[in-house]
């Protein structure tokens, strides 16, 4: 039976609740949803969806890094919006990360995010 490893980073927010910033396991990085909280704070970044979505795309960076993977690994991603009116900002954001070959997505919107963000990503990454 596989063991699981769990991942925890300081470039990334503390979880604020009963789950790991991520989980490695099977040759596979599963990340918990990032929102965009300063990991040193634990507040929500100032501004709008550009600043929070820099803000998540880091410490998802920060949380791949530690897993031991990259956004170049990630395979499928899972996009939570409170207003996809800011998909269009949202994307452009989100796109630096990945580059040419970005991976497969999902992108919805919902009613609320914790913490009163407007945006949360995961992602499934290898290793």
């Amino acid at each position: 039976m596989p063991s699981n490893e769990v991942i925890s980073t300081a470039g990334a927010p503390a979880a604020i609740g009963p789950y790991s910033q991520a989980v490695k396991v099977n040759g596979f990085v599963f990340t918990a949803g990032q929102i965009p909280l300063n990991p040193e704070t634990g507040n929500l970044v100032a501004g709008g969806i550009t600043e929070q979505t820099e803000r998540v795309m880091k410490s998802l960076a920060a949380v791949l890094e530690a897993a031991g993977s990259s956004f170049a690994n990630v395979v499928k991603s899972t996009c939570f919006l409170v207003n996809l009116d800011d998909f269009p900002a949202f994307n452009e954001v989100y796109a630096k990360s990945f580059g040419e070959n970005p991976p497969a997505r999902s992108t919805v919107q919902v009613a609320k995010l914790p913490r009163g963000s407007l945006v949360e990503v995961e992602c499934v990454a290898t290793y």
